[in-house]
């Protein structure tokens, strides 16, 4: 498909500013990244932030989807200029902004979507940000292999049209999953897009530019064409389950015109609805991984539902692909719906009805009717053999023939029909949702993470003039023996067959993704032990008693170990850098003056 390039705003643009900018920052994020740069010259992009680089820290860029006769639907507009698409990433743009044909959307529609970033893309001001990274929870880290893209579209009938209909999406790009906070942004800025056109936008997008970094833990104020939003990004310190946006008391703040309480939470309750007396098992297929598709009405519900899904096993990150809006155009279509393989560990959101023929082979399959508003509750669907599947328009249930490791906990039942009955608000019953999943995560991870810690080898075996020590191999077995004592009966009353359920998710990329985390983790953790211990050491001391080969291969080691606490964020004592400094440049002075003037070029001291 042709796709136009980015449209111009004219006069008022800043052309060849822009890309000074973009050029600068893009030093300044291979710098950072310790990428070696192509141009000799210096650049002012590691002086500081450039234009568009508060904006950058936000959104990659904003896009205007529209349909032409001709191209069918196409980007009209990327802003700001200097954004850098490829032809790949406009196209799945372009497809995954519009909802399908057969959903029928008049009116507006807000959804999203992630789509993978084209390989061999360059470097960008991301890695910059990647301190904000080491605080976030796990499930909020970003992913440097995807971006999410967030939708206002509407379609209302315009006679003056050749084809009857005025349709068009307003698009965010970004790296970041912070789903609510995106929408509601859509929300305050895009129907008035419709209405005043691109200036308005370049007004927006400049407010976004000013807007402070996303920092973790801290409440931020960010200014959207006249609102003032008051946000709080969570940090991996919170206590999973709480806000900790305290500001939610009467102490409303004269200037703020929306608080939210969260970023990226959707409404549970809503989402699993229809399909709540099956919540455990979907838990579970969650969990393991297993390739699931939702088939819903429209963008929005597909959306919604599988991005529930993802975060049902919350603390936990889901490690696998998924795609909360999935199209046949998508560049991913035919390696996921290939029948020469099994499916995927992958959750897709689907709405064309060609997909119930296309994936009539895939294991799990929930088809969802349209979310009913708050208070209004769906019949619940009922669990349902594959091969009564034939189209989209089979009635809703789980098609599955998976039977659940653990038996149903009828108390979380008993309480939202509960809630059902007494008419409780859609965010009452998803504060117990959330709850119960929480509790249910906790109780099958705490065992996993206790047995994780035991690998760890003692710090009285941690010598500075040794490699840090290896941690323990983890054994499945030796793990599985350690459930009877300390296992998740612990903290949990459901009963079933936990073993069966632990040795599946050995088995899931999430528990790989999961391990591979927390080994690096106690990894840096002995690095840092090991860094310590050589601060504790008489340095002085021991260069007396050796060679100046071998002062000269400390002091080089040392400083290897000074550039990885800072490369990797070792998290070492706050006073333990600045002592190694101080060792470094002691056992400098201490050597002959030729050898002093060749170690202080080398490196930082």
């Amino acid at each position: 498909m042709a796709l136009p390039g980015p449209a111009v705003f004219g006069p008022g643009s800043r052309g060849s500013l822009d890309e000074a900018g973009a050029e600068g920052r893009e030093a300044a994020a291979l710098a950072a990244a310790g990428v070696a740069l192509e141009d000799e010259e210096e650049d002012d992009g590691r002086r500081g932030l450039l234009r568009w680089d508060g904006f950058s820290a936000w959104l990659h860029c904003v896009c205007v989807v529209g349909f032409d006769l001709e191209l069918g639907q196409a980007v009209e507009v990327i802003y700001p200029q200097h954004s850098k698409l490829t032809d790949k990433e406009k196209t799945n743009i372009c497809y995954l902004s519009f909802p399908d044909s057969n959903s029928g959307c008049l009116g507006d529609t807000q959804f999203c979507f992630r789509f993978r970033q084209s390989s061999g893309r360059r470097v960008s001001l991301h890695c910059l940000l990647d301190e904000f990274d080491k605080d976030l929870p796990v499930y909020l880290k970003k992913d440097p292999a995807y971006f999410y893209g967030y939708v206002y579209f509407r379609q209302v009938r315009d006679k003056t049209l050749k084809r009857g209909y005025f349709q068009k999406s307003l698009v965010l790009i970004s790296k970041l999953p912070y789903i609510h906070f995106f929408h509601t942004v859509l929300k305050q800025i895009a129907p008035e897009y419709f209405e005043k056109n691109e200036p308005y936008l370049e007004a927006a997008c400049n407010d976004v530019d000013r807007w402070p970094a996303p920092v973790p833990g801290k409440t931020l104020h960010l200014p959207i064409m006249g609102l003032v939003m008051k946000v709080r990004i969570p940090t991996c310190h919170d206590k999973p389950g709480t806000t900790q946006m305290v500001q939610l008391t009467q102490q409303a703040d004269t200037h703020t015109s929306i608080i939210l309480p969260t970023v990226h939470e959707v409404d549970l309750f809503r989402c699993f609805c229809p399909v709540f007396l099956h919540s455990q098992m979907l838990w579970e297929l969650v969990l393991l991984g297993e390739p699931l598709v939702v088939m819903a009405p429209s963008p929005s519900e597909s959306s919604e539902t599988v991005l529930a899904l993802v975060n049902c096993i919350s603390p936990l990150k889901y490690f696998s692909d998924f795609r909360p809006y999935f199209t046949i155009h998508d560049s991913e279509f035919k390696e996921y719906t290939t029948r020469t393989q099994a499916p995927p560990s992958v959750i897709l959101g689907v709405t064309n009805p060609f997909f119930a023929k296309t994936l009539q082979h895939w294991p799990h399959i929930i088809r969802i009717g349209d979310l009913k508003p708050a208070g209004e509750i769906p019949k619940q669907v009922k669990v349902k053999k594959l091969k009564n599947l034939k189209t989209l328009d089979s009635k809703p249930g789980v098609y599955t023939s998976y039977k659940p490791y653990l038996n149903r906990d009828e108390e979380i039942i008993k309480q939202l029909q509960k809630g059902i009955q007494q008419k409780r608000p859609s965010e009452a019953q998803s504060v117990i949702l959330r709850r119960y999943f929480l509790e249910l995560t906790q109780s099958f991870i705490i065992p996993l993470e206790r047995y994780v810690a035991s690998l760890m080898p003692l710090q009285k075996s941690i010598s500075p003039w040794k490699s840090p020590p290896q941690l323990r191999q983890f054994l499945p077995e030796e793990f599985m023996k350690t459930l009877e004592k300390t296992g998740p009966q612990l903290t949990s009353g459901i009963k079933g067959d936990w073993i069966g359920l632990y040795r599946q998710f050995l088995k899931s990329p999430n528990f790989d993704g999961w391990f591979k985390t927390r080994r690096k983790e106690m990894t840096q953790k002995l690095e840092a032990l090991h860094l310590e211990a050589l601060c504790e050491e008489d340095l002085l001391l021991w260069i007396q008693k050796h060679t100046e080969v071998e002062t000269v291969d400390l002091v080089l080691k040392l400083k290897n170990k000074l550039l990885q606490a800072g490369r990797e964020s070792l998290p070492v004592k706050p006073d333990t850098v600045e002592k190694l400094r101080t060792h470094i440049d002691a056992i400098i002075l201490a050597l002959p003056d030729d050898l002093q003037g060749i170690l202080l070029k080398t490196g930082m001291t």
